[in-house]
């Protein structure tokens, strides 16, 4: 296969880390890595000839539009998380400012990842999520409606991960899987309460095995099996008691019984300890099933997955396994 010119924005991030250190030890393109600060970038990125560090920002992204003409596939993983001002201004305008740069006379396919928040149980655009979400959620939601006008957007393959999984001691972990030993810590008493909800989740790497298909097989040519341009990332869709049933098995934590918390009763939970909410967090909590159709890991594609069950989430993430201890049998 004749190696490409590709260009990864938001290298230093979780998911950039795991498709750049793949892109690098698996693929011979040529890559271009757009990173605001190299001493961020934690994979080897000298581990062999043609790869590039791009040391710049998405809000001056102008003075990379020579290169950008000669770019063959973009991966656009680059992304704002707070502040209105900084939101849209990364993850809209000079997002699609960037695609407008590149070259369709020379550009097969750019992937853009935007999030499953802003899609419904049907994969079509929840129109909460422009009205109610975090500046992060409606700036992606603002940016995929405007997507449609530009002339490059039949060649745009959006990825929609569900939640996030990922980081070790070489990359930045995800936000879930920061915060996922504070929830281990609180499964003594989490495991006596169910929940009406359901999700996904999908780690890094896997994120990183379909960005390579993707780049060795872009969408509409003949190797594609994707009838879509917009693809949901995660896993079968898992119950939130479900989740706490794995944790406590893996843990080796006994469920004798469960209380039901239902919405009346979380309602008068968050008025008596005078829990702050913001709209998005208070729809959350009445929506409870962010599932979708189809959604597409590793294992869709005929390859391995690394991380596929909720029990494979705590292994990766570092968290110790409890055995049930047996006791020893009474020989008096």
């Amino acid at each position: 296969m004749t190696p490409k010119r590709i260009l990864v924005t938001g290298a230093s991030g979780c998911i950039g880390h795991y498709i750049s250190e793949s892109l690098i030890q698996e693929t011979e393109h040529e890559l271009y890595l757009l990173i605001r600060n190299p001493d961020k970038l934690r994979v080897d990125y000298n581990a062999r000839p043609g790869v590039h560090l791009l040391q710049g920002d998405m809000r001056h992204i102008e003075r990379f539009s020579s290169l950008l003409k000669t770019i063959d596939q973009a991966v656009l993983a680059a992304t704002a998380w707070g502040g209105e001002q900084e939101a849209f201004d990364v993850n809209v305008q000079k997002t699609l400012q960037l695609m407008s740069l590149l070259n369709l006379d020379v550009c097969e396919q750019v992937i853009y990842f935007s999030t499953a928040s802003i899609l419904d149980s049907n994969n079509q655009l929840l129109k909460k999520a422009g009205e109610l979400g975090t500046d992060y959620i409606r700036s992606k939601y603002n940016c995929l409606s405007r997507l449609a006008k530009m002339a490059i957007a039949p060649r745009v393959t959006t990825l929609f991960p569900t939640l996030v999984l990922g980081g070790d001691a070489n990359k930045p972990y995800s936000h879930l899987s920061s915060g996922l030993p504070d929830v281990v810590n609180k499964i003594d008493w989490i495991r006596w309460f169910k929940a009406d909800g359901s999700f996904h989740f999908i780690h890094a790497r896997d994120i990183a095995t379909v960005v390579r298909y993707l780049i060795d097989n872009p969408l509409g040519s003949q190797d594609s099996v994707f009838s879509s341009r917009q693809i949901v990332l995660g896993n079968d869709r898992i119950t939130a008691n479900q989740a706490v049933e794995e944790v406590c098995a893996y843990l080796n934590k006994k469920i004798r019984f469960r209380v039901t918390i239902s919405p009346w009763l979380a309602d008068i939970l968050i008025a008596l300890f005078n829990i702050q909410m913001a709209p998005w967090d208070r729809f959350c909590l009445t929506y409870r099933h962010f599932s979708y159709e189809n959604p597409v890991n590793p294992g869709t594609l005929g390859l391995p997955t690394y991380c596929a069950t909720f029990t494979d989430v705590l292994k990766t993430s570092g968290i110790s396994r409890v055995h049930e201890t047996v006791a020893p049998a009474d020989l008096s």
